[in-house]
């Protein structure tokens, strides 16, 4: 039979394996954290911790209407606010794009309902012809707001373009109806009065022929008229659709269909023949004509508003684009959804006109390219370090296997 070998009794009271196993997988583990953290190079700065922001509450806002009523008492202001960024503020990624522009010195006008002088986040940017600043039905400042409305205090809602300044001009009588009439003389107005871009809220089944031609009184004066093409509300049962909706299909005019916040075309729009632009139309949330609450809303006439948002941003940014250039910007950098492009503020803004590309010299006498010279100091220092503490960690696991074999035989040879 065979005995279990005998080990030699140490001098010394021995130190329990366990122990000693734990605190050399301990260090094992600090030095391979360290390896990791002295590797990999740090970014340029600390990045925040992540926050998950409050929810937009757009379901539990009350509903800005189209049109009123003959016996209707004009819209109220909201008892409630959406404290977060809304969905249409994050799918468009406005930070990024707000960072090249914010539509400082542009001019939009928004032929509608009115435009309310007293709404609090258009504070000093809102100028009103005619009836204009006296807003009943309360969807021209919604609209408003959704192109240039500033950030207040308990809300993270923000326009698109929240520098820009704001053209009130009635489309619609003071109950929200509108005509062919009006609307073609509220862009012709705003063309005269300096506007640079024009939002239109309607979009009519008549009045081609002068809603047409005031569209090319815009066009030839560089202003961009932005429409929707479809109206935001659906036909009525039994009722077909237009073949056209005006402004939008006049030659000249930014055409534009809203989508929810699944990317899918609005019920309402559904008729729509065709489209230059897609871009969040429902359910959006905006201001109210009095206070400090919000509404919600959908139709593509919202869209249209973030569209034309969108081109003060451009043209703010690149004051050399005209009129139809900044539509072109907007149409080539939305991602390809269907049969419109998706808007993009940040995209558009980032493409180098053609104007700001450098000329190429005589053919023949183009310089060879040169390629900057990187430099690798980082990376190279980061191997050296990562090789030296990759010797530390196996001598480190080295000794966690020998020093308690040593002890246990007192440091004798086996």
């Amino acid at each position: 039979m065979r005995h279990p070998r005998a080990f030699p009794i140490p001098l010394s009271p021995p130190v329990p394996h366990r122990r000693s196993s734990r605190w050399f997988r301990a260090a094992g583990a600090l030095a391979v954290t360290t390896v990791c953290a002295l590797a990999v190079p740090a970014p340029a700065g600390a990045a925040a911790p992540r926050t998950t922001p409050a929810a937009d509450g757009a379901t539990s806002l009350p509903a800005i209407p189209v049109a009123l009523a003959a016996d209707a008492p004009c819209t109220a202001g909201s008892g409630r606010t959406a404290a977060g960024a809304t969905w249409a503020q994050k799918s468009l990624s406005l930070p990024h794009a707000w960072k090249l522009s914010r539509g400082e010195g542009i001019t939009v006008a928004v032929v509608g309902t009115g435009v309310s002088d007293a709404a609090p986040a258009l504070k000093d940017r809102v100028e009103t012809v005619g009836q204009a600043g006296e807003d009943c039905v309360g969807l021209g400042t919604f609209t408003a707001g959704l192109i240039a409305a500033a950030r207040t205090e308990g809300t993270a809602f923000q326009g698109i373009a929240p520098a820009a300044r704001v053209l009130g001009i009635r489309g619609t009588d003071e109950r929200g109806a509108p005509s062919a009439g009006l609307v073609a003389a509220g862009i012709r107005t705003a063309v005269d009065r300096g506007a640079q871009v024009v939002s239109v809220s309607s979009a009519l089944p008549e009045g081609e022929e002068e809603l047409t031609d005031a569209v090319r009184h815009a066009s030839e004066r560089d202003v961009l008229v932005v429409a929707p093409a479809a109206p935001d509300t659906e036909p009525r049962s039994g009722e077909a659709p237009a073949d056209a909706y005006w402004p939008a299909r006049a030659p000249g005019a930014l055409s534009v269909v809203g989508v929810g916040a699944d990317g899918a075309v609005l019920k309402s729009a559904t008729a729509a023949r065709q489209a230059d632009l897609a871009a969040p139309g429902g359910a959006v949330v905006g201001i109210g004509p009095r206070g400090k609450g919000h509404f919600i809303a959908a139709g593509s006439s919202f869209a249209a508003a973030y569209a034309a948002g969108a081109a003060a941003l451009v043209r703010a940014y690149d004051p050399d684009l005209s009129a139809a250039e900044t539509a072109e910007r907007l149409t080539r950098s939305g991602a390809p959804t269907g049969s419109a492009a998706r808007l993009d503020p940040y995209a558009a803004l980032s493409m180098v006109s053609a104007a700001a590309r450098p000329r190429a010299e005589a053919a023949g006498r183009s310089e060879p390219l040169r390629l900057p010279v990187v430099s690798t100091a980082l990376q190279d220092r980061a191997m050296v370090i990562a090789g030296a503490m990759a010797l530390v960690v196996m001598l480190v696991a080295a000794a966690a296997v020998v020093i308690p074999r040593g002890r246990a035989r007192g440091w004798r040879r086996p």
